[in-house]
């Protein structure tokens, strides 16, 4: 059996161990949960303008910072906030989390998940909102070399401007363009990477 080092691999993947058993296990593997999704969303966004190094090393900072993304949850807590006209849950989550200490990406997270909680109800999941981008079958590309992989589609263009218009911050055309390779929306995998194949594969409970 092929250990993580012994596979071929996409290059961003082999600066640090971390990316690499991220891009081995999930990168680019369709996923449909909505949880994650809105992981996703949540990490992706505060990665602007760092590397994603930076984030995925904070990962489960951010899961008990924004209570393992319960989108319920994060709203009750926005909402009591503004019940006592304070910030004292973005001030929370600076002082103890390991986290990027940006008040308006922090403060996105929670009216995200109100943003998040309205498609839910408008499309009966997020999920289903996110994935009509692809007509909710991944995008399989064919690159063999980094310099094809493109930061922004028509597609994450369009993802975008829908997002905004329903209340999303921090979701710009490259958010979303890396949110639809994490989550396998497109499969940008190189054709000599080993797990190529793999996500290509969808899962069977849709």
């Amino acid at each position: 059996m092929d250990t993580i080092s012994d596979k071929r691999t996409c290059a961003w993947a082999l600066n640090h161990p971390i990316e690499r058993e991220y891009h081995d296990k999930e990168w680019g593997k369709p996923n449909f949960d909505d949880k994650y999704l809105f992981e996703f969303i949540t990490l992706e966004g505060a990665q602007a303008g760092l590397s994603w190094y930076t984030i995925l090393k904070r990962r489960e900072a951010y899961r008990e910072a924004f209570k393992q993304y319960d989108l319920k949850t994060l709203i009750a807590v926005k909402q009591q906030a503004e019940n006592l006209d304070d910030e004292s849950h973005i001030d929370e989550v600076i002082n103890q989390y390991d986290v990027i200490k940006h008040r308006n990406k922090i403060r996105s997270v929670f009216s995200n998940a109100e943003a998040a909680l309205s498609l839910q109800q408008e499309y009966g999941s997020l999920s289903a909102a996110l994935w009509q981008f692809v007509d909710g079958r991944p995008v399989v590309n064919t690159w063999t070399t980094p310099e094809q992989v493109p930061a922004i589609t028509e597609q994450s263009k369009a993802m975008s401007k829908f997002l905004k218009k329903k209340g999303f911050k921090f979701i710009g055309e490259t958010i979303c363009y890396a949110l639809m390779q994490a989550t396998g929306m497109v499969n940008d995998h190189l054709v000599s990477c080993d797990c190529y194949e793999i996500s290509k594969r969808i899962p069977k409970s849709l």
